[in-house]
């Protein structure tokens, strides 16, 4: 049996996010096959055998991976459209283009938007990919092809629509499956890509796509089929006010009190956005564990409003960050998502104590994994856990002068990642992934873009 080979990290900040939020100014962190096995102040032991890479890591912060836990990636191939709508008029101008989507086009805006995030700093991704036109290929076996090749951990939210426009919702009638259809599918995709071992790099949750697109019998059913294979639920919640006033007007009462009455509350849910919260949907979501994926930039890209992020917290609601699509968050990053959290809670109710540096950044790691309900895996650094981490270099002209690192990193320019690792496996260095070729990537996803838009203009 071969024997265990070691990674040794040195000389850096450690960030740990761990339950105390334990910090050292000058640390080490030591990774033995794919975990962490010790990390600490001043220099890794002696002694260690079977050390195959040393990395001296002056000038840098290490943080665990980022997770993001809500994305469209389909939608890097419409950036830059509609830029002036709110959601339902974006919705509406978008989604003749995007019900012609297919298999070669949903593979090139995977490896897109994989691409943008990793090489900022995330290490677990996941995409809600909702759109399936009749005759479109295999658009979940093309996006998690996409993430295996990357070499990035991830969960697809396998999503679906039945409430077309004949059913007075927004997508084409083709662009919508059946009832029975979109349950069988999304069992099969589950039984055919979810693995829930400690160490899986692959994970499948159960999607449909949101109140105006899906009927109760499909969220009361998917919520029934998720359950019994074990797998965690998703969905768009709560994020505008019209979509409120959509499900009082059709259900007779709001979203919080429609999800639970299809069994969409417990601790196996998360929810993107949940922008128009009060103090009774807040306190239903802690008392059942609902999570959140909080998208700061999309939510003000469609002028939706500023989510009770600060309120949810401190009533005990999970929270991580989410990039959301690419349509409506055209950068696709996450780890600008952290500044952003936190400047714009600052201008709500709380105004400067809504949020600070740290709090921001537990929201952007340990946060999301406790929504993908991987807390135990991943998301802060301590002994024992999967080596998912990254190395920010602070020490160019952009953070020189901020003494703290975690405010350098947060409240500071995006910062340059030295090196993203996955299971224990580089997967970036210096800002560059590994495994594919970005440049390849860029030219694919420019002409399937192309592509997707002569077909749009000709329908």
């Amino acid at each position: 049996m071969a024997a265990t080979q070691r990674i040794v990290i040195e000389n850096c900040s450690i960030a740990t996010v761990d339950a105390n939020d334990t910090e050292y100014a000058t640390g080490h962190l030591v990774v033995a096959g794919n975990r962490i096995e010790s990390l600490g102040a001043g220099r890794a032991p002696e002694g260690l055998e079977n050390v195959v890479r040393r990395i001296d890591a002056t000038g840098h912060l290490v943080t665990p991976g980022l997770v993001n836990t809500h994305h469209h990636f389909y939608q890097w191939i419409t950036r830059g459209l509609a830029t002036d709508h709110n959601l339902f008029n974006w919705l509406v101008a978008l989604y003749p283009t995007w019900a012609r989507i297919d298999e070669p086009m949903v593979r090139a805006a995977a490896q897109g938007s994989l691409a943008m995030m990793a090489r900022g700093g995330v290490t677990t991704a996941l995409d809600h990919h909702y759109v399936f036109p009749k005759g479109s290929g295999d658009l979940s076996g093309a996006i998690i092809g996409a993430a295996r090749e990357m070499g990035v951990r991830f969960t697809l939210a396998r999503g679906s629509m039945d409430r077309s426009e004949k059913d007075g919702g927004l997508p084409p009638d083709f662009a919508v499956e059946t009832l029975e259809g979109a349950l069988a599918a999304t069992e099969a995709t589950v039984r055919e890509h979810h693995d829930d071992s400690l160490d899986a790099m692959t994970q499948v949750a159960v999607a449909p796509c949101s109140p105006f697109s899906v009927s109760t019998e499909l969220m009361r059913e998917g919520a029934e089929l998720a359950r019994r294979l074990g797998v965690r639920l998703h969905t768009h919640g709560s994020e505008t006010v019209e979509e409120e006033q959509f499900c009082k007007e059709l259900f007779g009462m709001g979203p919080t009190d429609y999800f639970e009455s299809t069994g969409w509350l417990g601790e196996d849910v998360w929810m993107a956005h949940c922008v128009h919260m009060n103090d009774s949907d807040i306190a239903a979501f802690a008392r059942t564990k609902t999570g959140v994926a909080h998208c700061p930039s999309s939510n003000a890209r469609l002028a939706a409003g500023i989510a009770r992020v600060p309120d949810m917290l401190a009533a005990g609601v999970p929270v991580g960050l989410g990039v959301d699509g690419t349509a409506s968050n055209e950068s696709g990053e996450l780890h600008t998502e952290l500044r952003n959290a936190l400047l714009i809670n600052r201008l709500g109710a709380h105004r400067e104590a809504a949020l600070n540096a740290r709090q921001a950044l537990r929201l952007g790691t340990y946060g999301g994994a406790q929504v993908l309900g991987r807390a135990q895996e991943i998301g802060s650094l301590e002994a024992g856990k999967l080596a998912d981490l990254v190395l920010w270099k602070l020490d160019t002209l952009a953070h020189a002068s901020i003494a703290d690192p975690v405010t350098a990193l947060v409240f500071g320019a995006a910062a340059p990642v030295t090196a993203s690792f996955v299971n224990g496996e580089q997967i970036v260095e210096n800002s560059r992934l590994l495994h594919v070729d970005e440049d390849a990537i860029a030219r694919s996803t420019r002409d399937e873009a192309q592509r997707l838009a002569r077909i749009a203009a000709q329908a």
